[in-house]
């Protein structure tokens, strides 16, 4: 029951390229967006907000982004010859991004920055949900977790010509919930997982990024006993982003399960329009 398609699953399972990139120091990033997930008869709808801030980090730059998600859940299941519908709508648990390089990526203003060409570069993340979301202890399937859980990373990124190559490696650590299902306590082992993104740069700064991510582990616990075994995913997908004008650009993307092997594979596609600002633009 606890591997049911939720908003927790599609988080461990994100496939997010250009963690570990240079940017002008002071740049802001405003976005709104829309993305649906569908797996079997599940369909989870989320409407995101995000905020994210270059700054500088010891000389290498470093970016801070909070996530806002807002979705709505619907679907059925069988289990032991019961049905289980599940419809619920609601703030979702809210995120905490942090993203610093430790090599090749130097703080450089908006200027300064016009002259900057990428080698390699080498950085750390910290990822944290923060259990705000919606959550009733009487359904098996909810919007919000009701538990922390949080992510350090590793990662690169070589140029070479108008191509980026990234490769990144990251580990979802989780507390438990103890109120599931009328308090009982829902446990997990930790995820682990590593990614790959090769991204393609056209002269009008669109880009275009062909990604896949592998995971595995996250066996599940009710009271202490194993309800699930370890997981074991492959994902592929894609991102356009394209520039609209100096300030505004929109992005594309989508990504499927190509083998999963506790069946918790979906689909998922989303839009959303960023707007930049600040740091001299």
């Amino acid at each position: 029951m606890c591997l049911c398609f939720s908003s927790r699953i599609v988080r461990a399972q994100e496939i997010e390229a250009r963690t570990y990139s240079n940017a002008p120091i002071g740049i802001n990033f405003l976005s709104a967006g829309i993305a649906q997930a569908k797996s079997g008869t599940y369909t989870l709808t989320s409407e995101v907000m995000s905020l994210t801030h270059i700054f500088d980090a010891g000389g290498q730059s470093g970016k801070i982004t909070l996530v806002l998600p807002y979705s709505q859940l619907s679907g059925s299941t069988s289990i032991g010859g019961s049905t289980v519908n599940a419809s619920t709508e609601g703030l979702s648990d809210p995120l905490i991004k942090a993203a610093i390089n430790l090599y090749g990526a130097p703080a450089l203003s908006l200027d300064q920055f016009k002259n900057y060409q990428q080698d390699l570069i080498v950085g750390v993340s910290m990822t944290a949900s923060v259990p705000w979301g919606k959550y009733s202890d009487s359904q098996i399937i909810n919007v919000g977790a009701n538990r922390w859980f949080i992510q350090p990373g590793i990662g690169a990124s070589k140029a070479i010509g108008s191509w980026r190559f990234e490769l990144a490696g990251a580990g979802i650590f989780y507390t438990s919930n103890t109120d599931f299902m009328g308090g009982n306590s829902l446990s997990q082992n930790p995820v682990y997982s590593t990614q790959t993104h090769a991204i393609y740069y056209f002269q009008n700064t669109a880009w275009l990024s062909v990604d896949a991510t592998y995971f595995t582990g996250g066996q599940s616990y009710l009271n202490g006993s194993p309800i699930s075994g370890n997981q074991e995913n492959w994902r592929f997908g894609g991102t356009l982003s394209y520039p609209i004008n100096r300030h505004n650009s929109i992005r594309l993307s989508a990504s499927t399960g190509a083998y999963s092997r506790t069946n918790n594979s979906y689909d998922l596609i989303g839009i959303s329009w960023q707007y930049r600002f600040g740091g001299g633009l």
